[in-house]
């Protein structure tokens, strides 16, 4: 089993759990019957909450569950997602980023699942029963160097890897819709509007270099984590990618845009 497609979700707040109103748990709970009905053999989640100086793959045999977040409700705490650890596929990851010219990959046997993976993944895959294995994104590398850390990536679809990049369209949380004049609101989606055309004419390019090319690219994304996953997924689609939206919704009273997309490899 190989896979064409690579993704890249807007992992949106925790309590997409616990709220059964959310457009984003919906199109998670919805995954594996209209978006992905092949089975994994495993999957590589590029996490936008683990920031490290270089590549790092966990390598573990059971996840222990992060909550590393703030101010939610007590329930959310609560809840475990001890998804089985993936080590032979952190060893791939490392071998093949290596091969592409990376000298050094670290990784770590102590590090659970953050919330930008535990929580998608509970609602697109509840049982609990497919590897896992997250890969950081780096804090001084830009969007093209997570680009190509994507294309290094991109044989492993052929062995049946489900590739994700977890982070989020536009993400400003110092900025909130409820400002006086709005102005955030109107800049997240400028930025959201440039980005869903850019990716679905195929302009990958423009999108690596999102601080030129972009309007308001520095405020929709101030610190660049959760937009860099979005790269590596788009780099491991493959040569002549196509991308589609997959999921369109705004978390409520923040400029967040909560888009996720699909990249195919064309034949």
């Amino acid at each position: 089993m190989d896979f064409k497609e690579t993704f890249f979700i807007s992992h949106g707040p925790p309590t997409a759990l616990t709220d059964k109103s959310s457009p984003v748990r919906h199109y998670m709970e919805s995954w594996k019957e209209k978006i992905l009905r092949q089975k994994p053999t495993s999957i590589l989640v590029v996490s936008a909450h683990w920031r490290t100086a270089e590549p790092s793959v966990n390598v573990v045999d059971r996840h222990d569950t992060i909550y590393d977040f703030v101010g939610f409700p007590e329930c959310l705490y609560k809840l475990k997602y001890p998804a089985p650890g993936a080590p032979e596929l952190a060893k791939r990851v490392k071998e093949v980023l290596m091969a592409s010219g990376i000298k050094c990959v670290a990784e770590d046997n102590s590090r659970g699942l953050d919330h930008a993976t535990w929580v998608p993944l509970m609602l697109m895959y509840p049982e609990v029963d497919i590897p896992v294995c997250e890969l950081s994104v780096l804090t001084d590398k830009d969007g093209t160097y997570h680009y190509n850390i994507g294309k290094a990536l991109a044989p492993l679809k052929e062995e049946g890897i489900l590739i994700i990049g977890s982070g989020s369209t536009t993400h400003n949380l110092g900025s909130r819709l409820e400002s006086e004049d709005g102005s955030f609101s109107s800049c997240a989606a400028e930025f959201d509007d440039w980005l869903k055309e850019a990716l679905l004419t195929g302009r990958f390019e423009d999108v690596n270099h999102d601080e030129e090319k972009a309007p308001h690219s520095k405020r929709a994304h101030p610190k660049p984590y959760h937009f860099l996953t979005l790269h590596v997924a788009m780099g491991a689609a493959g040569e002549n990618a196509k991308a589609e939206l997959i999921h369109h919704s705004w978390s409520q009273n923040t400029g967040r845009s909560l888009a996720a997309y699909k990249f195919m490899t064309s034949a």
